[in-house]
């Protein structure tokens, strides 16, 4: 089985590439022009400039069974941007659905999208958060992931791709940018 990971080089992916490849899988590895990846006979890296509504991915998607989206726009601490939310869109959004429409359409099975559990809101009030819990993204961060989760169910349904989120909570140590 072929496995694409998008973020491949971030705070998770790397930890995702050794556990999967430990695990014996073979992959494809999307990273940014110019990044260190693994030399690895069973990785392949191919290079990509963005994500967004406009990323060919077709031939990355061929040779794929699962895609593990965990790229994103994230941890813009002090953002400059006043049309903010409409960036964290293009990436997190439209770059995301694109990606899994074009999945969908060269057969892959299964799309895993890291989402944040950021779409539930700052403050948990000492509960315990399960999917069933309402909504209240507070950051254009967390609005994104949310609007990207509505589009792929959407997608899901419409092409009957196998779509998993998956809503982590904050993950830190060594290195962590957030």
């Amino acid at each position: 089985m072929k496995v694409l990971v998008t973020g491949s080089t971030g705070f998770i992916g790397k930890e995702l590439v050794e556990h999967l490849l430990e695990a014996g899988y073979s992959l494809i590895v999307a990273v940014r022009k110019q990044q260190a990846v693994l030399s690895d006979p069973r990785v392949v890296v191919v290079y990509i400039d963005d994500i967004s509504s406009s990323t060919d991915w077709q031939n990355v998607l061929d040779s794929c069974t699962v895609v593990i989206h965990v790229a994103a726009r994230a941890h813009i601490l002090k953002e400059t941007n006043k049309h903010s939310l409409a960036v964290f869109r293009k990436v997190n959004v439209d770059g995301t659905l694109h990606l899994a429409r074009q999945a969908a359409n060269s057969g892959v099975k299964r799309f895993i999208f890291i989402s944040s559990i950021g779409v539930y809101g700052q403050i948990t009030n000492d509960t315990i958060l399960t999917e069933l819990e309402a909504v209240a993204p507070r950051s254009n961060y967390a609005l994104s992931k949310l609007e990207a989760e509505v589009a792929l169910r959407a997608l899901a349904k419409e092409t009957g791709l196998d779509v998993v989120i998956i809503r982590p909570p904050l993950v830190y140590g060594a290195n962590a940018s957030g």
